[in-house]
């Protein structure tokens, strides 16, 4: 199956982002993980929040391709506690990025919460 596509929130110089509710991690997402397209995996950020009642593993994969020659470290995977949010990254496209410019990212099974994607701005003015 295929992996559902999450969009950023995206930061902007000297300005506000109203706090995004984020998708739900549900059976789907759990299943056949998410990916997330053109990003700047230096400047993207994932909160996710776990509502079950243990604790819960996220990975982000490590990458494929020439542009991935640190992905021989393996996946980035960061446990979120039971009831509890973690933040993510900002993450090594040399290690992470897909080719494309996406990442992926799975969820140990009975995941349920949600996750929200950030991209910070790549130059201040």
């Amino acid at each position: 199956m295929a992996r559902t596509a999450l969009t950023p929130n995206k930061f902007a110089p000297n300005n506000a982002l109203t706090d995004p509710t984020g998708t739900t991690i549900d059976a789907t997402l759990v299943s056949n993980g998410v990916v997330i397209n053109g990003v700047d995996p230096e400047h993207t950020i994932l909160r996710v929040t776990n509502s079950s009642g243990a604790s819960k593993a996220i990975t982000v994969k490590a990458g494929t391709g020439t542009q991935s020659w640190m992905a021989g470290a393996g996946d980035e995977t960061t446990t979120v506690p039971a009831s509890g949010t973690a933040w993510l990254g900002p993450f090594t496209s040399a290690r992470v990025q897909q080719k494309g410019t996406a990442l992926y990212v799975d969820f140990a099974s009975g995941t349920t919460g949600t996750i929200t994607v950030f991209q910070l701005p790549k130059a201040w003015n």
